[in-house]
Order: C-alpha cells, then structure tokens, then sequence
C-alpha cells in the first residue's frame, strides 16, 4: 500500500523547518546506515541528537497524530523519531531495502519498521533528479512531491533516491511500527474503513454501519499485535 499525504505540515510549519535545515550543521550520512546500505548511501543527515532534528521530529508525529488519513492507513504503535537528510550535488541512495528493527537513540526501545514515510521539504522545482523510486507489488513508483507533503509505503520495498543534479532536496525520513504487521492486512482494514466512513456519510441504515464496523474491530482484534 502506497499513498500520499497532501500538506501534512502547514505552510509555515514547512517554511520554519526549511529555514531552520538550511542553518544546520550536516553529518555523513553514511553514520547510520548498515553495513550494506553504507555502501549506496551518498547523502548528509542530521545527528540523531541535533536540537532541530528532535524540536521538527515532534511537530512531525503531532502532524501525524492528527492527520486521519496516516492513523487509519498505519495504525501506528509506535513511531521513531524522525531523521532528516539532504541530497545535492551528485548525492544519492541505491537500491535499498531498510532495516527491520531500529532502536530508538539512547534507550532501550526498538521498533520494527513495517511503514516507511518520507516528508518533503524542497519543491519539485527546486531541484533536479532526486526522485524516491519505489518497487512493490504496485510496481515502480516515482515519487516527487511539493514540500510539506508526505509519502506513506511499506517498510518491506525495495527503494532508491536519484542523484540530485541541481539545487538541494531536504527531507524526513522515519518508520512506525504498526498494530497490523502485515501490509496486506493493514491494506483491507483501511478499504473497509474509507467503505463504513462513505456509507455514514451517505446516511446509510445505522444497523448495517454497526455491522461493518464490528467486522473492523473484530479483524483489527484479530491481526493486531499490542
């Protein structure tokens, strides 16, 4: 399941966040990538414990706290604290696929990563190259979105960023590990959510919506894991 989240961060938010990733002091980004994704990985990234990666990473997962579309699609138990890179001048990342357990910096904490996202702060124009390509099930897609906006993918694709040939693209990177393991699982649980969400909406009979609904919760019961 891919989808995107349009204006994910409000346009000042996003302006802020820019302002503040064009001031800050980058690292390799090379430091916290495994031993195989270091040898694709050509970019610069903030230190986990930069004072602006933590202030940003939390009106991020606010963002998304409150953003319905991402809660019911993710159903998210946890989420790491969101990183942020930076591509220009030939950087890229190859082929990919992350790893599946992340441990949260300076505890104990570990995450598996069931749903990518990324958050884009630079507009498509902005910069050249530096498309995320992601493979799947769906095929490949090519993603580019304006700033502000946000892609939602499975952790489990396999995934690459261009070379940035032209000006700079920022961004945040982070994953949830969510209540439903399995990406197909999660896939029909939002179908049926998005269907009972039209049919109240339509003003359908209340009984057939309470129906739905306890189908939802009873396979959620099921599937998820707490």
């Amino acid at each position: 399941m891919l989808l995107t989240l349009p204006d994910l961060l409000t346009p000042e938010q996003t302006r802020q966040c820019r302002a503040a990733l064009e001031q800050a002091a980058w690292a390799d980004g090379r430091e916290t990538a495994g031993h195989v994704a270091a040898q694709v990985k050509r970019n610069r990234q903030l230190p986990l414990d930069h004072s602006d990666a933590q202030q940003w990473g939390q009106i991020i997962v606010q963002a998304l706290s409150a953003n319905p579309t991402f809660m019911s699609a993710a159903l998210p138990a946890r989420i790491l604290p969101p990183r942020f890179n930076r591509y220009e001048g030939g950087e890229e990342y190859g082929f990919h696929i992350d790893n599946a357990i992340f441990q949260v910096s300076n505890t104990t904490t570990r995450i598996r990563t069931d749903v990518s996202t990324t958050v884009f702060f630079s507009d498509p124009d902005e910069y050249e190259g530096g498309e995320l390509i992601i493979q799947d099930t769906y095929g490949e897609q090519r993603i580019k979105l304006p700033a502000g906006h946000a892609v939602v993918y499975p952790g489990t694709s396999l995934h690459r960023v261009t070379p940035v040939t032209r000006g700079v693209r920022y961004g945040s990177f982070f994953w949830t590990q969510s209540l439903v393991r399995d990406d197909s699982r999660r896939a029909l649980l939002l179908n049926q959510d998005i269907a009972i969400q039209r049919l109240i909406q339509a003003g359908a009979d209340p009984e057939t919506v309470a129906q739905l609904t306890g189908v939802y919760h009873n396979l959620l019961r099921m599937w998820s894991e707490v």
